[in-house]
C-alpha cells in the first residue's frame, strides 16, 4: 500500500474509528473496573520506521532491566528485520502485520487483537507519533495499561481517548528521550497529568552493541571478493555509500549526481579504497546506475548482497559510511562505524543517530519541514535543503575521517 494511501485511510477512517473505539472503551469501563497491576508482559508498537526500532532499544532495555518483564513488539512485516540487529525482543515475541494491501492489513490487525489477548499482554506502549491506526491497536488490545503520546491542546492530531497514561510528546527532545519518557510513564507509581515529569540522563539513551561472529565477517569478505576478486582485507579499506531513503519521505534523498562526485573523488584520492554502494535488493538497479556513472573498477554494486541482520558485520569492517537520513544511519549505530548522515527535511536534533555519527545539515529557515504535527508529509517539491549541501563539502568531511582512521 502506498504511503499517501495509508495516510489518507488513517485520516478518513481513523478519526471516526478512534471516536467509536473511545465510546466503546468508556462503556466497558462502566461495567468492568480494572486495577493496575505490576508490569509483566509489555508490548511496544512501532510500525513504519525501521530506524525507530533502533532508537527505541534503550527504552526497551530500561524496561526489561527494571523488573522481570517480558517484552513483545508489533511491527510491519517489511520492517521486522531491524529488530534482529540487537535481538532485544525474542523472535517468538514479535507480531508482524502485512502492509502490502488493505485486506492483508485488516486481517492481520484482527489477528493481532486475538494474539495480544492470548498472550495476556497487560501493557501496551505506542511509540508512533499520533498515528490513529496504532492508537486503535493500542486501545483495542485488551491491555490494562495503554501508554502513548497524547495531543492534549494541539489541534488536528485527534486520535480518540484510548490511553490510560497520556504522555506529552516533546518536540524539543530527541525521539529516543521521548521513548524513554513513555517507559517512565509505565513505571510511574502515581498518576501524572501529563506524564512524564522525569529527567532523562544521557546515559539512558546509549545503544548496545551488536554481537558479530568471525564466521559472519569471513562470509562477508567472500561476498566482497566475489564482486572484486582482488580484494585483500589487509590492503583494502572499505567506504560505504547508501544513496537511497525510504518511500516514506523521498525528499530525504541527496542528489545522485552528488553521490557520483563524492565517489569519484574518494576513488581518485585513495588507491587502497573500495567503495561499496549498499541498499536493499529492490535498489540494485539504481545502485548499478551509480556504479556505471562512477566509472571505476573499485566501485562495487553491493545492494542486495546482504541480509539486513548481516549489516553489522559489514559495518564493523568498513572505515566510513555516507548515507541519506534513513535506516542505515541508525543501523550503523550498533557498531563503531564512523557514519556521516545527510539531513534535509528532518533535523538531527530529533532524529540523529545514537552512534559514532556526524550529521551534515544546512539548517535552512524552512527546515525541518516534517514533524509529528503534519504526519511527516511536506508540500516541498524542491529540496533545496539538500541541494545546498555540495559534494566538495561532504568530500572534505570524508577525507578528514579517512586521515583520522589511518592515523589511528
Amino acid at each position: 500500500m502506498k504511503i499517501d494511501t495509508m495516510r489518507r485511510v488513517d485520516y478518513l477512517a481513523g478519526i471516526p474509528l478512534c471516536f467509536l473505539a473511545t465510546l466503546l472503551i468508556r462503556l466497558v469501563d462502566l461495567f468492568i473496573r480494572r486495577s493496575f497491576q505490576p508490569l509483566r508482559k509489555v508490548l511496544f508498537i512501532e510500525l513504519s520506521e525501521m530506524g525507530s526500532a533502533i532508537l527505541a532499544d534503550p527504552a526497551m532495555r530500561k524496561l526489561r532491566q527494571a523488573n522481570n518483564i517480558e517484552l513483545y513488539f508489533l511491527i510491519f512485516k517489511s520492517n521486522a528485520a531491524s529488530l534482529r540487529l540487537l535481538n532485544t525482543i525474542p523472535e517468538t515475541h514479535v507480531f508482524t502485520i502485512r502492509a502490502d494491501g488493505f485486506l492483508n492489513l485488516a486481517v492481520d490487525s484482527l489477528r493481532f487483537l486475538v494474539w495480544a489477548r492470548q498472550r495476556g499482554i497487560d501493557t501496551v506502549i505506542d511509540l508512533e507519533l499520533f498515528s490513529r491506526y496504532s492508537a486503535l491497536l493500542t486501545g483495542l488490545s485488551g491491555a490494562v495499561k495503554r501508554i502513548g503520546f497524547h495531543a492534549f491542546y494541539n489541534e488536528g492530531l485527534y486520535r480518540g481517548d484510548l490511553l490510560t497514561h497520556r504522555v506529552a510528546y516533546n518536540p524539543h527532545l530527541h525521539i529516543a528521550r521521548n521513548f524513554i519518557a513513555l517507559v517512565n510513564a509505565a513505571l510511574a507509581e502515581q498518576k501524572e497529568l501529563p506524564f512524564s515529569k522525569t529527567l532523562i540522563d544521557d546515559s539512558e539513551i546509549r545503544l548496545a552493541r551488536a554481537e558479530i561472529s568471525e564466521d559472519t565477517i569471513a562470509a562477508m569478505r567472500e561476498r566482497i571478493r566475489h564482486e572484486y576478486p582482488s580484494y585483500d582485507e589487509r590492503r583494502h579499506r572499505l567506504a560505504l555509500i547508501n544513496p537511497n531513503a525510504s518511500d516514506l519521505l523521498p525528499q530525504r534523498r541527496w542528489m545522485p549526481d552528488y553521490f557520483v562526485t563524492v565517489m569519484r573523488g574518494l576513488l581518485a584520492e585513495h588507491e587502497d579504497l573500495l567503495v561499496l554502494i549498499t541498499g536493499a535488493p529492490a535498489e540494485r538497479a539504481e545502485a548499478e546506475m551509480l556504479k556505471q556513472r562512477a566509472g571505476h573498477e573499485r566501485c562495487l554494486n553491493f545492494a542486495g548482497r546482504q541480509q539486513l541482520e548481516e549489516l553489522p558485520a559489514l559495518y564493523s569492517m568498513a572505515e566510513i559510511m555516507l548515507t541519506n537520513d534513513s535506516g542505515p544511519g541508525h543501523f550503523s549505530a550498533v557498531t563503531n562505524l564512523r557514519t556521516f548522515v545527510i539531513f534535509g527535511p528532518e533535523t538531527p536534533r530529533l532524529y540523529g543517530s545514537l552512534g559514532n555519527s556526524t550529521p551534515i545539515y544546512a539548517g535552512l529557515a524552512c527546515s525541518p519541514c516534517v514533524s509529528a504535527a503534519n504526519h511527516r508529509k511536506t508540500p516541498c517539491t524542491d529540496n533545496v535543503c539538500l541541494k545546498v549541501i555540495e559534494p566538495e563539502m561532504v568530500l572534505e568531511r570524508l577525507r578528514d575521517a579517512l586521515k583520522e582512521r589511518r592515523s589511528a
